[in-house]
């Protein structure tokens, strides 16, 4: 009874697998891969500050982009790393709660930050001689505000649904870090309410942005289409190329984690596809934006050649 319930105080990550030999290996490849993710993105954050070229629209939400995912994968990597090399593979409530509430608000204002720069390509390719008036300045700090919020009040409105349950039984967490769903499983009281608002969530911050970013670039191909010469339209498409893969990757493993029949969650395939879009894409991301950018490799070369002098 409720009354009897003993809080749980921590929790047991199973992780990806209980192979100590393996999770060596494992514990090299994800540090790698998130040292690799950190530089990536630390360098167009400071790239995008310090270079005048690159105080646009474009790299103003790319920089938050990049900004976003430092913290995104540092919400769990850390502590995925740690728990590699540790017998016992634990993680008290209060972190495991503040965990599932930042990753999920980031993930959150990721969704909606790549649509908000979907808008920014699709004004720069239908509407180039308003594109200045359009995505002035103040427009662009309140749409990536905007982002933010949502973010935050998505992630908010889980969390609070979720603190709002009983842990008094089983506490061992088949995942490598804290995520709703996973969670949830834990609970010793009635958690449809909660999966019934994952879905409607999930259906606004995933499918929402999604379908908008889909009809906006119906519009931006149409446009490229009817430009005249092949060389515009090959440049216009280089200029969404970028950002078409992100989107792809990004939308395809979060819709396929979050729009499915709970009762068709194979918990690997789960683990694969949180680990994807969690730790793999926010490394891609800072590699996918720079190298086809020339914008971003020509000032990288000249900061580069400023180091090698002094």
């Amino acid at each position: 009874m409720k009354w009897n319930c003993t809080k749980v105080e921590e929790f047991i990550l199973l992780g990806l697998t209980r192979c100590p030999d393996i999770q060596i290996v494992l514990f090299v490849i994800f540090l790698i891969v998130y040292i690799i993710s950190l530089m990536g993105n630390i360098l167009i954050v400071l790239i995008s500050r310090i270079s005048p070229h690159l105080h646009t629209p474009m790299y103003f939400f790319l920089n938050n982009l990049s900004f976003l995912d430092i913290w995104y994968t540092s919400s769990i990597v850390p502590k995925m790393l740690i728990n590699f090399l540790s017998q016992k593979k634990s993680i008290s409530f209060d972190c495991c709660f503040t965990q599932l509430f930042v990753h999920l608000s980031l993930g959150s204002t990721e969704c909606y930050l790549l649509l908000a720069m979907a808008y920014d390509r699709y004004v720069a390719i239908c509407s180039p001689l308003h594109y200045t008036t359009f995505m002035h300045p103040s427009l662009c700090i309140k749409m990536a505000s905007g982002c933010w919020m949502g973010g935050f009040i998505n992630s908010l409105i889980h969390t609070l649904l979720a603190l709002r349950l009983s842990f008094c039984g089983p506490n061992v967490i088949n995942h490598f870090f804290c995520e709703v769903p996973s969670v949830l499983e834990l609970s010793s009281t009635d958690v449809s309410l909660n999966k019934t608002i994952i879905l409607l969530c999930a259906i606004l911050v995933n499918m929402g942005p999604f379908s908008l970013i889909l009809i906006t670039y119906g519009c931006i191909i149409y446009s490229i289409l009817n430009i005249s010469t092949s060389v515009g339209r090959k440049k216009a498409f280089s200029t969404c190329a970028s950002h078409i893969i992100v989107v792809t990757l990004f939308f395809g493993t979060g819709i396929f984690m979050y729009m499915r029949p709970g009762d068709s969650h194979v918990v690997n395939q789960d683990k694969m596809a949180t680990l994807f879009y969690s730790v793999v894409i926010p490394a891609l991301n800072p590699l996918i934006y720079t190298l086809r950018n020339k914008d971003v490799n020509k000032v990288v070369l000249e900061i580069s050649k400023k180091m090698h002098v002094l």
